[in-house]
């Protein structure tokens, strides 16, 4: 039994993913897929089951450190153990920095809390099952967490977080049989962007970001799903995204202008 736990799993590369995995293992997959819709996180379950699976379905937030501690324990007890832990739940942000207004940067503490400490609890409660099983970590990051993109300081600010945290963490667990999968995603064609904070805190309700080359959420899937089979230590996704990260150590100026170039024109800074 292969015993998969995403968290972020009610839409998105979440679902598809869990919706993948169950295709790949059939009967000898166990999802626990966590988000914070019951109602999303039920119907992806069902499709899951579809394909064989069998699935816990968790209704959580990842901002709260006790509710992923119970994720954890949850699965345990049902399914006795976990190989795979995918810490893919997290939130987007398009704001100017100096657009916040002081009263609202409280939103940059709550970003941290869900894109960064959800991963953090998530896997330190999972640790000890993971070790046992000499299982898999994967961290869903972003090329925001590789190269600082304008109009995004909370968002890279999380993912340099989450990218600098793995890292170390899979130094840490080299000879315990663990891997660490760091993903860097680009522009992947779903509402994450759309429902993200604005400078106020609020759902932005579209994405600063260009968007027509965005990738097939069910491409991204599969390259994390592939990623995580394999052990890689990192997935960088998109040849923008690969050449960005070498240019960065040569070209540092370029690669913020390849940034400033990604947002939309009414977005950028003045």
């Amino acid at each position: 039994m292969n015993v998969i736990v995403i968290t972020g799993a009610s839409d998105g590369i979440g679902a598809e993913l869990a919706r993948q995995l169950a295709a790949q293992h059939k009967a000898d997959a166990a999802l626990v897929l966590a988000g914070r819709s019951a109602e999303k996180l039920a119907a992806v379950g069902g499709q899951c089951r579809g394909q064989g699976a069998q699935v816990l379905e968790v209704s959580m937030d990842v901002g709260i450190e006790a509710q992923c501690r119970d994720l954890v324990a949850q699965a345990v007890a049902v399914f006795g153990r976990i190989d795979a832990l995918v810490n893919n739940a997290g939130m987007s942000a398009q704001a100017l920095f100096e657009e916040v207004k002081a009263d609202d940067l409280h939103w940059y503490e709550d970003l941290m809390r869900v894109n960064h400490w959800g991963a953090v609890w998530c896997t330190h409660a999972a640790l000890p099952h993971l070790k046992a099983s000499r299982g898999r970590i994967v961290a869903i990051s972003s090329l925001a967490g590789l190269v600082g993109v304008p109009g995004r300081t909370a968002y890279s600010a999380t993912k340099f977080a989450m990218t600098g945290f793995f890292e170390a963490l899979r130094a840490e667990l080299k000879g315990a049989g663990v891997s660490v999968t760091t993903v860097f995603v680009g522009v992947v064609k779903t509402q994450l962007r759309h429902r993200g904070y604005n400078a106020r805190g609020e759902p932005a309700g579209s994405s600063g970001l260009k968007e027509d080359d965005a990738m097939p959420v069910e491409e991204c899937a599969r390259l994390i799903r592939e990623g995580m089979n394999a052990r890689k230590r990192e997935v960088v996704m998109t040849s923008k995204g690969k050449v960005g990260r070498f240019l960065k150590l040569v070209a540092p100026g370029m690669v913020e202008d390849m940034a400033l170039a990604a947002l939309k024109q009414e977005v950028r800074p003045r």
